[in-house]
């Protein structure tokens, strides 16, 4: 198994959702955060009447060969930790209570710089010892883990280096237990399950309180298993005498793929997770790294970093080592692999975007007694339509990339945004930065670029 493959796939998993766009604890996106892969107290989820699970579930198959084939489990989640700024009164600053008193704010402001309180996590795992597939086949085994409650606090100062306020990181004990079975279920085919259940107390005084809740709950949790002496086979695309059997598999909250290399026909790992996956999931070379926000293009949430502004900037560099090294790894980031992020031709061939003959270059054009060329500058004035681009890109400037002809005789002309962070992008001729407009849809300005 490629051990650094399974790695970047599980990491970009786990961290899925971690803190999302714009990037900063101000923005209300960031209010809901750990959205993927929640387990919660079972005493919340009965008091929900189920809505919330307090269990995940993976049910796979694995075909044994020759041996003893020993199963190794792994689960791995986020124990979030609260991260609360606040003033502490002045008599008590120089206090060395353990626990002086503690007045939280979202943001505090020393000497220019920013404090806010966020919701930070710690990485967690639970890896129960190998057991034989023979052996859980007579017993469901439970592996029942703790992790403890936390605080450490740690004093905010000035310049002067007087104590202005206090930084309060704190964690609430979670508890829980992993269940793992195997039953045979056809000659040398075994089903196994894996069960997480959250067993942490929830106080009643705090079942209506999210913000309490989310601390006792496990985040992004998914479940990686790998198999000595055997082989997974796929629930995606199972073979057709599996078939019947990968059907009486239930997965709650995660489903699991096949992890490797496929070329190598690799089977013996299986990562079961709470976004859904097809088999053997590859992270894509043109990546640059984690941007945790995957409702978005690694291509846009770049732009997007880098047209910040210089405030936001330094609220979102102050948010966690997370974020500051995603800022860090923007801002170093050369045209080459940002050109490389837009997309790659995977075959090495020529293409002509004439090779069908519907289209032809013209040097320019006239309209209302303007004649336009390349480099023009217009004003985009779709005609009504109902289309989302249109509705955006109305009134905005854009500056002439090329002047077409169809086979039809129809002009158009290719744009490209003024204003557009990936300019650049549409003036190579990147799909994504160029938008394709008739003569009656544009109004020509005077100035030229």
């Amino acid at each position: 198994m490629n051990m650094l493959l399974l790695d970047k796939i599980v990491n970009a998993v786990l961290y899925e959702g971690y803190i999302l766009y714009p990037y900063r604890p101000s923005s209300r996106k960031n209010q809901q955060r750990f959205t993927f892969g929640r387990v919660y107290p079972q005493e919340y989820s009965t008091a929900q009447d189920g809505a919330e699970p307090f269990v995940m579930q993976t049910e796979c198959l694995a075909r044994i060969r020759a041996g003893t084939p020993v199963l190794k489990a792994s689960v791995r989640f986020l124990h979030p930790m609260a991260r609360e700024v606040g003033l502490v009164p002045a008599a008590k600053l120089e206090s060395t209570d353990s626990e002086p008193s503690f007045q939280i704010l979202s943001e505090l402001q020393v000497d220019g710089q920013l404090f806010q309180t966020w919701q930070e996590a710690v990485e967690r795992e639970v890896k129960p010892c190998p057991l034989t597939l023979n052996a859980l086949s007579t017993r469901r085994v439970s592996f029942p883990f703790c992790f403890p409650a936390s605080q450490v606090m740690e004093p905010v100062c000035d310049e002067h280096d007087c104590k202005v306020g206090m930084i309060r990181r704190r964690q609430e004990a979670i508890e829980g237990v992993v269940e793992v079975s195997a039953m045979p279920v056809e000659t040398e085919i075994f089903k196994i399950t894996v069960r997480i259940l959250n067993q942490t107390p929830m106080p009643l005084l705090e079942m209506n309180d999210q913000a309490a809740v989310i601390m006792r709950t496990f985040a992004s949790t998914h479940t990686i298993l790998s198999l000595e002496e055997g082989e997974f086979i796929s629930l995606t695309d199972p073979p057709p005498a599996c078939r019947q059997a990968s059907e009486g598999c239930e997965n709650s909250g995660t489903w699991p793929v096949l992890v490797g290399e496929e070329e190598r026909g690799e089977c013996d790992t299986m990562l079961s997770s709470p976004i859904i996956l097809s088999d053997y999931p590859q992270i894509a070379p043109e990546s640059s790294g984690d941007l945790f926000d995957g409702t978005e293009i690694d291509e846009i949430l770049t732009l997007r970093i880098m047209t910040m502004t210089d405030e936001e900037k330094s609220e979102m560099r102050l948010v966690d080592e997370h974020a500051r090294r995603l800022l860090e790894r923007t801002e170093l980031m050369n045209g080459d692999h940002l050109l490389k992020m837009h997309g790659v031709m995977r075959a090495n061939r020529s293409f002509d975007e004439n090779i069908f003959g519907t289209s032809k270059r013209l040097e320019g054009v006239s309209v209302d007694e303007c004649y336009l060329q390349a480099g023009s500058l217009v004003l985009i004035r779709p005609k009504a339509r109902a289309d989302a681009i249109d509705m955006m890109l109305a009134g905005k400037t854009a500056v002439i990339e090329a002047v077409e002809q169809d086979a039809e005789g129809n002009i158009h002309l290719a744009l490209v945004l003024r204003d557009d962070p990936g300019k650049d992008l549409g003036l190579m001729r990147q799909p994504g930065h160029r938008f394709f407009y008739r003569l009656d849809e544009i109004q020509p300005l005077q100035e030229a670029k």
